[in-house]
């Protein structure tokens, strides 16, 4: 029973750990291309990544894949509901995990 804080101070290890090793990780190519808008060091991650020289094609599939998001409409749970293609998928989803919340699995 006394040894419970060194218990709960071993989690200081691995935080040291990330803490000393994530300066020397590249940053997500996804996120220098569409965040910040420098493709150079976009191209550069995804190089590192990869591990090849000519990724104009990994460069080109992000920016259409972000293209397409943009066009992409959002809808409300409320319009799904309206919906009658997708209305029962929504409510046994909705059903199922209220179950899951009132039979109180997760305290087991």
């Amino acid at each position: 029973e006394s040894r419970w804080p060194y218990l709960f101070g071993v989690i200081i290890v691995p935080s040291l750990v990330q803490v000393m090793i994530l300066p020397f990780l590249p940053e997500s190519p996804r996120y220098l291309l569409l965040e910040k808008h420098n493709t150079s060091k976009a191209e550069k991650a995804f190089q590192t990544f990869l591990g090849k020289d000519d990724v104009s094609h990994e460069v080109e599939e992000v920016l259409a894949e972000s293209r397409v998001q943009r066009n992409t409409k959002l809808v409300s749970v409320l319009q799904l509901l309206k919906t009658r293609s997708v209305r029962w998928q929504v409510i046994t989803v909705v059903v199922t995990m209220g179950c899951y919340q009132l039979c109180g699995l997760n305290a087991v």
